[in-house]
């Protein structure tokens, strides 16, 4: 009943945001005509508010990463998406420049955690000039047939390695939050089997390798509830009207709550400044905000078993730091990886993935060489700040990309 639920209220809501938008239409060319006595501060409130109305639904639907070209040495050159390989449940998005210049190829691992890869954006766009960079762009499992079976944590890392083959070595592997524990995995199991598409470089931003270390609200309510309690009340039946009918899934709005609830004061703040900019005419700190927002907004679906199957080894039973995890059946061994280059990073501020749990690789990775292992602690950010923004861009990416090209 909870899918069913949301998605009456949504349809509720379809045509009264419909409306919104129309009156935003009609008041719009309104707004600017304050010097024939047609503008003042209550048409532009009137504006303001029919706006957040009209922008108040959520998307199913990927946003665009819009990066249609990049700066690469001295020149503009264009970028193309293209799909270099496709499952049901995802994409190996290529980003294609417009160049010859060689240059190492990274696969950027993004979350499969309530949002699209393009959270990533930045990311992308800061790789890009000097990276041929790919990255894991995750289907909506609503949007996945259930011809195309299950998708669970074995899966997950199953295309790792995938990708990886695809790519071809030497490639290098960039994992953000929640996927630096399956970037792991396949790294130790390709490391195991002798693949010689094994990452030459991994690098695990704000991941949860450890949630022992330093617990954070996230790893407390994971620990607070049984497993059933989880299956019970979080996950729910995709309706007929979706492709993936009948699949079981953790939904993408009931992700977005409980991010939204742990800092509700700072969202209820920004909509609040939203509102003001938009009724000041603050067009450029209104489009900041929107632009943040229409991301945030945009959520998938993801499988019920991957979800849960993940609750369990990272959060409740730490079977990775333990050396109790197994994939397909084999015990996975990240004393095996000998030859790829390890950067950790960590954000002081966290409070998503706290320090600590993302370092403690370097200890499961103890055959690796000193000189190939490096942990960087970044002052003064957030989660989100470790892989977006301009610590990112300034401080965080130069040491990554001393990292790709040492392990080249």
């Amino acid at each position: 009943m909870l899918y069913q639920a949301y998605q009456t209220h949504s349809d509720i809501m379809v045509p009264v945001r419909a409306l919104a938008g129309m009156a935003l239409q009609t008041l719009g060319p309104m707004s600017g005509m304050s010097g024939m006595g047609l503008g003042n501060g209550t048409l532009r409130n009137l504006t303001a508010a029919y706006e957040l109305i009209a922008r108040s639904g959520l998307t199913h639907t990927r946003p665009p990463f819009a990066i249609d070209s990049v700066t690469v040495g001295n020149r503009e050159v264009a970028v193309t998406e293209e799909a270099a390989l496709t499952t049901p449940f995802g994409t190996l998005l290529h980003f294609k420049k417009d160049t010859d210049m060689a240059q190492p190829r990274v696969l950027l691992v993004a979350p499969l955690s309530g949002h699209f890869a393009t959270l990533l954006r930045n990311t992308v766009r800061t790789l890009l000039p000097e990276h041929d960079v790919f990255i894991t762009d995750w289907h909506n499992a609503r949007d996945v047939s259930m011809k195309a079976g299950q998708f669970g944590f074995d899966d997950y890392v199953d295309h790792l390695v995938k990708f990886l083959e695809t790519m071809g070595p030497p490639s290098h592997l960039v994992a953000v939050c929640q996927p630096c524990v399956q970037a792991l995995v396949a790294a130790s199991v390709m490391a195991q089997a002798g693949n010689p598409a094994a990452p030459a470089s991994m690098t695990l931003m704000a991941g949860p390798i450890d949630t022992r270390v330093n617990p954070t609200k996230v790893n407390e309510l994971a620990q607070s509830k049984p497993m059933s309690w989880f299956e019970q009340n979080l996950i729910a039946t995709v309706p007929f009207r979706y492709e993936g009918a009948f699949r079981k899934v953790y939904p993408g709005f009931v992700q977005l709550a409980a991010f939204m609830s742990m800092n509700i004061e700072r969202h209820v703040k920004a909509h609040k400044e939203l509102y003001e900019n938009l009724a000041a005419g603050e067009i450029e700190k209104a489009k900041a905000t929107k632009d943040f927002y229409d991301e945030y907004f945009a959520v998938l679906d993801l499988t019920a078993e991957f979800y849960l199957e993940t609750v369990r080894i990272v959060f409740q039973e730490h079977t990775l730091p333990l050396g109790e995890l197994e994939w397909r059946g084999r015990k996975v061994d990240p004393s095996a990886i000998r030859k790829t280059m390890l950067l950790t990073v960590e954000g002081e501020r966290d409070d998503i993935c706290a320090v600590g749990q993302t370092v403690a690789a370097h200890d499961l990775c103890s055959k690796l060489k000193p000189y190939r292992k490096r942990h960087h602690l970044q002052a003064g950010v957030g989660h989100y700040g470790v892989f977006s923004g301009k610590k990112w861009e300034g401080q965080i990416y130069p040491i990554l990309k001393n990292v790709v090209l040492s392990s080249e």
